[in-house]
């Protein structure tokens, strides 16, 4: 079954301050590879495409957003965790976001239905309310329970 996955960040300095070039040099580039990779479906782009999705929920250009669609986990798996460039930007994540918990989400869908935002926000804050099961989980929950 398809699976959804959505993560929110929120830089620690202003959206356009310099202190993020580095991210937005590398996301451009992890992007065009997560849609290369075995398993990618589908990816959220905004209308200006700077592949962030930043300002879509809450007006916030601080906040970056990614939506996307896998075939499946351990496809989204292999990307996230074993793809060179994107384990290169997760190792640096702490350079430009403030932590937030939970900032990611897992949550089956339907094939061809494309999620909203709004779902994801959602399913994030369920997440945070009951923890993970079958509604909203993370790679750990399905690992303990595939």
């Amino acid at each position: 079954m398809p699976i959804a996955q959505f993560n929110i960040a929120r830089f620690a300095r202003p959206h356009g301050d310099a202190a993020n070039a580095a991210f937005f040099a590398a996301i451009g580039k992890v992007n065009a590879m997560a849609e290369a990779a075995d398993g990618f479906v589908w990816r959220l782009v905004n209308d200006a495409d700077d592949r962030t999705a930043a300002d879509l929920a809450r007006n916030d250009p601080d906040l970056v957003i990614n939506l996307t669609v896998w075939r499946d986990v351990p496809a989204l798996e292999r990307f996230v965790y074993r793809q060179a460039d994107h384990r290169a930007v997760l190792a640096r994540r702490a350079d430009w976001f403030v932590p937030l918990a939970p900032s990611m989400v897992l949550w089956p869908v339907v094939a061809g239905v494309v999620p909203s935002v709004g779902e994801g926000m959602d399913r994030l804050a369920h997440l945070a309310a009951h923890g993970p099961g079958q509604t909203a989980f993370t790679f750990a929950w399905y690992k303990a329970n595939k």
